[in-house]
């Protein structure tokens, strides 16, 4: 008897979160920008403004445009589906929000007046967090290492050399929580009898 093939929802943080960025980039398209400027990016903003709080959380969401949102989603959508089965979807969920919060307030503090939108943060923290997945306790992963020179270093590199509307801070700040992460996830679950 031959079996039937089906789409399952295989992994729902990460298909969730491709959709919501989906959703806010179409609305930001219906609305000229306005949502994604009100509401999906960050900026240094009053302390009294009460949605400078939420941004700072849902900035990774917005994006300025399709390209920019497949481009993000393509490595989400790729990386995303193992960690979560590896670490869980809570995991995963604090090093999206983690990730959030403190490539926001860096941004915020060195870049006060402009924007700042966009999975790649959360992009750079998933490319480091998987190349934690096989680490044994004492032992740094050759592939952690090359992953870090290859995509760091990239990111420094054009940090200092290219001018364009790419946050390399952001990334960098990214790769850096997914590999804090990984260390943190993979040491707790070494240390269980």
């Amino acid at each position: 008897m031959e079996k039937k093939l089906r789409v399952t929802f295989n992994s729902p943080l990460v298909l969730g979160f491709a959709l919501a960025c989906a959703a806010v980039t179409l609305l930001g398209t219906l609305t000229g920008g306005k949502s994604t400027a009100l509401l999906f990016s960050t900026r240094a903003a009053s302390l009294s403004d009460p949605l400078s709080f939420i941004r700072i959380f849902t900035h990774v969401l917005g994006h300025s445009g399709l390209a920019h949102l497949v481009g993000n989603m393509a490595y989400i959508l790729l990386l995303g589906p193992a960690l979560e089965e590896k670490y869980g979807w809570k995991n995963l969920l604090t090093v999206i929000l983690v990730t959030a919060l403190i490539t926001g307030l860096i941004h915020n503090l060195l870049f006060p007046r402009s924007l700042l939108l966009g999975a790649s943060g959360v992009v750079f923290s998933f490319i480091l967090l998987t190349s934690f997945t096989e680490f044994r306790e004492g032992e740094i992963p050759l592939t952690f290492v090359l992953v870090a020179v290859i995509y760091l270093g990239q990111q420094l590199w054009e940090g200092f050399t290219v001018q364009d509307n790419v946050s390399n801070l952001t990334h960098i700040v990214g790769g850096l929580v997914g590999s804090g992460a990984g260390y943190l996830l993979n040491m707790r679950k070494a240390q269980r009898p």
